[in-house]
């Protein structure tokens, strides 16, 4: 009898012309108001480095003080002077006043590095257009939260720190940061709360990463990456550091062709053999000396060395490592390379994102100059000891002499 009534007055209700289009109404309006919450969620979850930029330089100063009291208690460990480095018998001299002409050197080689961060980002945007995702999945992105590194790439330049961030990128529990934030030595004055809007979205058990390869060298870094997190996890891609020498003074020849001659920047006098530890180019390369400052504030277990030249021959193998150290599924395999022989560098089947192939960018795999070999070897009986140093403490011999 109940069941008879109900269905009696549905049927009444829907047959009312006027209360038929009410419902109709209702119904469209909540479609429309689902359409309208899901486009949000999308948009919010656009990935725009140039907008969070400007927001960053917008809301920087006011972030600032907002943080200024609570990095005032870590002053005490910034400031706190690492262990003096004990000096392996060799011709290097820590620099000390450099002269106008290393200056100037330096200031292009600042250049180069930014007008290369733009052409990669870039080419990244070019290349790794995702589709446009569903409505569904873009109100699933929108329930992450920006949260501050968990990992952290801080070196070394032309060591092959783009191509290592490029392939962990196609893990699904890693996002990244496509450009270089320079936070911890150049912009460090913005405060954590404008780093963190640099970050991605990320959800739970998702690792947020960023890449800048001047921090394994910059001097300050190792003590704020600690006040912001002890427990974050450092990776380093080493390479020959005669080969990357090259490769570095390669990328800022491109840059700027007038710049002196690989041989006359990498002496102090050519006639005594004296190496120039002023230039960066060289002085990147002494690893050990780098290391030493880094293990002030880190265990060893916190750092990965990764071998520039590995990545190369068995970029599966050396990622295997890493998604071990990030304590990750290995999802990254054999199965997502191929080896290009044009740019001499493999190469993912699929990049984050696309389904088409991608290989980086122009800026990556330049022709290196014919340099004297003479200079070479001197250079790499000049780098020697440092690098028996370096194999001790990191107990791997990356075999490079």
């Amino acid at each position: 009898m109940e069941y008879s009534l109900v269905c009696h007055s549905l049927y009444a209700l829907w047959s009312s012309p006027v209360k038929k289009k009410i419902i109709l109404l209702s119904i469209m309006f909540l479609i429309w108001v689902y359409m309208l919450y899901s486009c949000v969620g999308y948009c919010s979850t656009m990935p725009s480095l140039v907008v969070d930029s400007y927001r960053g330089r917008e809301t920087g100063s006011a972030v600032g003080k907002r943080t200024e009291n609570s990095r005032t208690d870590l002053v005490s460990r910034l400031l706190a002077k690492p262990q003096p480095w004990e000096d392996i018998e060799s011709d290097y001299e820590e620099p000390s006043i450099r002269t106008a002409a290393s200056r100037d050197l330096l200031n292009n080689e600042l250049e180069t590095d930014r007008a290369d961060d733009w052409d990669e980002m870039r080419a990244e945007q070019l290349q790794q257009r995702a589709p446009e995702p569903s409505a569904m999945s873009s109100f699933s992105n929108g329930s992450g939260s920006k949260k501050l590194p968990q990992a952290i790439i801080i070196g070394v330049k032309k060591g092959g720190t783009r191509a290592l961030l490029e392939f962990l990128r196609v893990h699904p529990d890693i996002r990244a940061v496509g450009a270089e934030p320079h936070f911890f030595d150049r912009n460090y004055e913005n405060g954590l709360e404008w780093y963190r809007e640099l970050m991605p979205k990320t959800l739970e058990g998702q690792i947020t990463m960023e890449k800048t390869p001047s921090y394994f060298v910059t001097r300050e870094a190792p003590a704020r990456i600690s006040a912001m997190s002890r427990d974050t996890k450092l990776i380093v891609v080493v390479r020959d550091p005669v080969t990357r020498a090259i490769s570095d003074f390669t990328q800022t020849l491109s840059k700027k062709p007038d710049i002196p001659s690989f041989e006359s920047l990498t002496f102090k006098n050519r006639t005594t053999g004296l190496i120039d530890t002023s230039w960066s180019a060289i002085q990147i390369g002494i690893y050990a000396k780098h290391l030493d400052n880094w293990l002030q504030y880190f265990p060893m277990k916190q750092i990965l060395f990764v071998s520039g030249e590995r990545l190369i021959s068995d970029p599966a193998g050396e990622l295997g490592r890493v998604q071990d150290f990030l304590g990750l599924k290995r999802i990254i395999t054999d199965k997502h390379f191929y080896f290009n022989q044009t740019k001499g560098f493999p190469c993912l089947k699929k990049a984050e994102g696309s389904s088409k192939p991608h290989c980086l960018g122009k800026t990556k795999g330049r022709t290196h100059p014919n340099i004297d070999p003479e200079v070479v070897q001197r250079l790499r009986d000049f780098y020697r000891p440092f690098n028996m140093k370096f194999y001790q403490m990191t107990g791997h011999n990356f075999g490079w002499d």
